[in-house]
């Protein structure tokens, strides 16, 4: 058990970056191998047969790379090892809120596999029609993905789990003048599971990032408000306020939301930019798949899209 737990954490620390500003492959690279040097047991891996420890870092670089890099189809290879790893965690206390963590997530490879078997692959030279930027792959539409992610969340009932806590956290939302139906940011963020846990350190209902928490006045030890749904839920809606005043946009809000602030309003100068879809393709993957679910899940739960959210109670 000592030895997955330690795999999580180090798969958490490579995979999260919501509510951050955005940093480089190379820095991530670094802080992912240094948290391992200081933190991983050397006995840990040894314990494993060398087939296994061979996969585990090929999960690992995955994760990284995937998650974190702004090709959407690359998610589809992380299934087979998600598949893998999911139930392990779900099989024991200690690894269960990283199980939630990773559940909530498996949507999105899912959805990157069946991209993947309707999208053609980059066209390759030819003699009539040399390629011209070899290596060069694009992502699909946004409008693809939201059409893909509204088909998905069709059939989907409503999480047992969000029962007792939806009515409850709605005015909160409210109060912070933030649309009351963002509550289902919950569903696509821990399936509302409050004890929901990211291996880089976000926890709760709505993935609070811990700096994030102690910047609005929420403690992270000895116990951690995060996992509170009611002091979780008002940080949250605060949060989206903000980067709403900001942004003056719910899909750029909810980009900022996942990606970080940073991230969104540089690619916004970088392309000078006005619109999420104008820089979608640009985002990490995990924001192209988050958003566009966000979208999907308020249509289903509520029969509304972003663009009729409205700030009134």
């Amino acid at each position: 058990m000592k030895w997955l737990c330690a795999l999580l954490l180090l798969a958490s620390a490579i995979t999260g970056f919501a509510q951050t500003n955005t940093v480089s492959l190379d820095d991530l690279m670094q802080s992912a191998q240094q948290w391992a040097n200081e933190n991983l047991d050397p006995n840990v891996l040894a314990a494993l047969q060398n087939t296994d420890q061979e996969k585990v870092r090929q999960f690992f670089d995955s994760v990284q790379k995937n998650f974190q890099g702004d090709y959407v189809i690359d998610l589809a290879q992380l299934r087979g090892a998600a598949q893998t790893i999911l139930p392990l965690l779900e099989s024991y206390e200690e690894s269960a809120p990283y199980g939630a963590w990773l559940k909530t997530r498996m949507d999105y490879l899912d959805v990157a596999e069946e991209l993947r078997l309707h999208i053609p692959p980059p066209k390759t030279a030819t003699n009539s029609a040399p390629n011209l930027f070899p290596g060069l792959r694009y992502n699909p539409p946004p409008n693809e993905i939201r059409e893909i992610w509204i088909r998905k969340m069709a059939e989907r009932p409503v999480p047992d789990e969000a029962k007792p806590y939806f009515c409850k956290l709605k005015p909160i939302f409210t109060e912070k003048k933030v649309p009351g139906q963002l509550v289902w940011l919950a569903e696509v963020e821990s399936s509302f599971d409050p004890e929901a846990r990211s291996p880089a350190g976000a926890a709760g209902l709505f993935q609070l990032m811990p700096q994030t928490a102690k910047q609005y006045g929420l403690r992270t030890w000895p116990f951690d408000q995060r996992l509170d749904p009611e002091p979780s839920a008002r940080v949250a809606a605060t949060l989206l306020a903000r980067l709403h005043e900001k942004f003056k946009d719910w899909r750029l809000t909810l980009a900022a939301y996942n990606a970080g602030e940073g991230t969104v309003q540089n690619l916004l100068k970088k392309h000078r930019a006005n619109t999420y879809d104008e820089i979608a393709p640009y985002l990490p993957a995990e924001t192209q798949m988050y958003v566009p679910k966000v979208e999907a899940t308020l249509k289903k739960r509520e029969g509304i899209t972003l663009s009729q959210l409205s700030t009134k109670p």
